[in-house]
């Protein structure tokens, strides 16, 4: 019986990263801690600041994956539309949280202003929404349902992920190894197929490098069974080892 597969979608929101402005790191994190979770990141969009265009984003996903998961657009300016757009797509009403908002008048209340009317729009939430704990900067992330919506901001994002650890259900987390060769993919391309295909559970992905005048790749062989995994990388060594391939465990 094949152990089932959670997947998750993600929906990276803002004209920044669309712009170039601002370097996206939000992905890789959120894939590499998915991957921990026993969830695999399966799609990724990257919408503006437009709500249709993040209504249909979200609600593609969300329908399509186990989980949804968004970063951008929560903070306290005009242009922060996450939480309006996703109420949109559920079909929810958007409201003030009691808690999100005690939390907030905590975290403002010795900084100049307090809490305003623009720093309150960090506790506006979609209707039936819970809190994801945020110890950075005091503003909450999101849960609803199957969504999450977290901040854009890379480490702000990383704690959110971190309080959320543990807490979805999942299947078996991904695992990895790696092996580099000094050789050109394509010459050991058919080699590649017949050792993935002899090994259902597992996925091998090569990614080529180009160094010190030579040409090379490295070959990640990725499984949710360990005994897989390694029946998988013996094979694969064995075989650059039969084609005269001089490797490297761990990669190059």
């Amino acid at each position: 019986m094949t152990e089932r597969i959670y997947t998750a979608g993600l929906v990276v929101i803002g004209d920044e990263i669309l712009s170039g402005r601002t370097h996206d790191k939000n992905i890789a994190q959120v894939a590499s801690w998915l991957q921990v979770q026993g969830i695999r990141l399966s799609e990724v969009r990257v919408v503006p600041d437009v709500i249709a265009r993040i209504v249909e984003a979200v609600n593609a996903l969300r329908e399509g994956y186990d989980y949804l998961f968004t970063t951008g657009g929560i903070g306290p300016t005009h242009d922060d539309i996450t939480v309006d757009a996703v109420a949109e797509a559920l079909g929810v009403p958007v409201v003030i949280h009691p808690k999100a908002r005690a939390i907030l008048e905590g975290y403002y209340a010795d900084k100049p202003g307090g809490l305003t009317e623009a720093r309150l729009r960090m506790a506006r939430v979609p209707e039936g929404a819970e809190l994801i704990p945020n110890r950075m900067s005091g503003a909450p992330g999101i849960k609803l349902g199957n969504v999450h919506l977290m901040a854009g901001v890379p480490h702000i994002t990383a704690g959110m992920l971190d309080a959320l650890t543990g807490t979805l259900e999942g299947g078996a987390p991904l695992i990895a190894e790696t092996v580099g060769c000094w050789t050109p993919e394509s010459e050991v391309a058919d080699m590649l197929r017949q050792v993935e295909k002899a090994h259902e559970g597992c996925q091998i992905g090569s990614y080529p490098f180009f160094r010190e005048g030579r040409v090379g790749a490295n070959f990640v062989v990725r499984s949710t069974d360990a005994g897989e995994l390694k029946s998988c990388m013996d094979s694969l060594c064995d075989g650059l080892a039969a084609a005269g391939f001089d490797f490297t465990p761990g990669g190059i």
